[in-house]
């Protein structure tokens, strides 16, 4: 085998968990109970270095070309064990995890007591990505304790301490709110040791009875429900994969923002409502109406004298009809006013116009004023035998003279 060849080959371990067959320790037990093979030929190391799985078969069967990979939120409840199989038979996430997944891997582990966002793939690479130290994802918790600490004891954390000869690395936390005796206290981290979190909590002096994980690298818990699964979009993943292979790029792909991910398995459908015996509904429930839709409305433009001769025919039409009598009958409350007077002929507004001729009348007249001049229709012109308004001045000269009447040729 060339230096080039060797460069580029893998563990066949590793190839085999990138394939979503097992993961890396299941596959040497696979290998150790000569269930693999190579060309025909059943391997009996799990040093084995391949380029690629072309002519590898578990159990009789070759083995397909890895898939793109896949990565899955999982809301994992308090109580299930994060392991395929327990000896002692109790719950894990598999036993509960909803129907159509493909074979995932869980990346890091929660413990039977610790609930909150568990992340599932189907590529063991992007899984040892993850879960690596040195890659430096971060990892957020909310801890309720009880017992008694300062925000100056939770900032020392941030230096690291050494608990029974195992060193952690710096943890950011923080205070969040005081219940009783108990506190709760928001935690960021970047290793994920085994019970990292209790222990560190357990070594200042704190009991935790609730532990939750609120967030892997970008990916939150949010809203979501316990017990749900919903699947990364495959954009979303390509763009944390390639900033997480940078140098340094844990902290930069922890901070990167995604919108909300699409649901892996469809909800169950809701159950019908259970049809009561002759046809009678029980007591106690009513069927509400729908409300219908309301439709648009649409309101023409008019003109101000459309809109009073329409008014005025409504009105009078009313006053003439059975509903416009009985209206006019019904009496009204006091201090709101009745139904208009109907308007004089040519007279758009009487009282204005008997207020505006006073008015005229009463005034002194100016300088210029024709006052000797009777009032009455104008001399010849333009307005010939028109009446001028009442009480108005007369023009001089008595207008234009009138334009000759055109004659056809």
């Amino acid at each position: 085998m060339s230096s080039s060849n060797t460069k580029e080959a893998q563990r066949i371990a590793k190839l085999l968990a990138r394939a979503g067959i097992a993961s890396r320790r299941d596959v040497e037990r696979m290998i150790a109970d000569g269930r693999i093979a190579l060309d025909g030929k059943v391997l009996d190391t799990p040093a084995t270095l391949l380029p690629s799985l072309r002519g590898v078969t578990v159990d009789g069967k070759p083995v397909a070309a890895p898939a793109p990979a896949r990565l899955f939120r999982y809301h994992k409840p308090a109580g299930l064990l994060t392991t395929e199989r327990d000896p002692k038979g109790r719950p894990t996430i598999y036993d509960r995890m909803p129907e159509g997944l493909p074979r995932v891997m869980p990346v890091g582990r929660l413990d039977l007591s610790t609930e909150g966002l568990l992340l599932l793939t189907t590529d063991g690479e992007l899984k040892r990505a993850l879960e690596l130290p040195a890659t430096g994802v971060e990892r957020s918790y909310r801890a309720r304790a009880y017992g008694n600490v300062t925000q100056a004891q939770l900032e020392s954390l941030m230096l690291g301490v050494e608990i029974e000869g195992v060193r952690y690395g710096p943890i950011n936390a923080n205070i969040e709110r005081r219940t009783g005796a108990n506190v709760w206290i928001e935690l960021t981290l970047t290793e994920g040791k085994n019970r990292e979190v209790r222990r560190v909590l357990e070594y200042l002096g704190l009991e935790v009875n609730r532990l939750i994980r609120t967030r892997y690298g970008p990916f939150w818990l949010g809203d979501m429900p316990a017990g749900d699964v919903d699947e990364i979009r495959q954009h979303d993943l390509v763009t944390f994969r390639t900033v997480l292979a940078r140098p340094g790029g844990g902290k930069a792909a922890s901070n990167l923002q995604f919108a909300v991910r699409s649901r892996a398995v469809d909800p169950a459908p809701r159950p019908k409502p259970v049809p009561v015996p002759g046809g009678r509904e029980p007591e106690g429930r009513r069927k509400l109406a729908k409300p219908e839709a309301k439709k648009p409305v649409f309101t023409a433009r008019v003109t101000p004298g459309a809109r009073d001769e329409a008014r005025d025919g409504a009105r009078d039409g009313a006053r003439d009809g059975g509903r416009g009598r009985a209206m006019a009958d019904r009496p009204r409350p006091p201090g709101k006013p009745g139904p208009r007077k109907p308007r004089e002929e040519g007279v758009a507004k009487p009282a204005r116009a008997a207020r505006a001729r006073a008015h005229r009348e009463a005034q002194e007249p100016r300088p210029g004023d024709f006052v000797d001049r009777p009032k009455g229709p104008r001399g010849p012109g333009r307005d010939a035998g028109r009446p001028g308004p009442a009480g108005g001045r007369a023009r001089p000269g008595g207008g234009k003279p009138a334009r000759p009447p055109r004659t056809r040729k």
